[in-house]
């Protein structure tokens, strides 16, 4: 299966630090894949107390120790309110 078909699934969690500045956390759950006739299957290995869920494009994982960066890549940005509010 080829990386167009596969996303990413996500659930977010927002804390409010003691300075009173909300950071977002985005925490991989699972993947999903999409069928022949558009929809998605959805393979979770945890389910998200909030039940909300961000399905992204697949990213590949590429080790960046090289560059100096340990490895780490920039979180995915979420689409603009109401970009994307329809259920799966």
């Amino acid at each position: 299966m080829d990386d167009k078909n596969k996303k990413t699934v996500y659930t977010i969690i927002e804390r409010t630090t003691a300075g009173g500045v909300t950071k977002s956390y985005w925490t991989k759950v699972g993947v999903g894949f999409v069928n022949r006739d558009g929809s998605i299957t959805l393979q979770l290995d945890a389910i998200p107390i909030s039940g909300k869920l961000q399905v992204r494009e697949w990213e590949t994982f590429e080790r960046r120790s090289d560059q100096g960066d340990g490895g780490f890549r920039p979180r995915p940005r979420p689409e603009p309110s109401g970009a994307n509010d329809s259920l799966i």
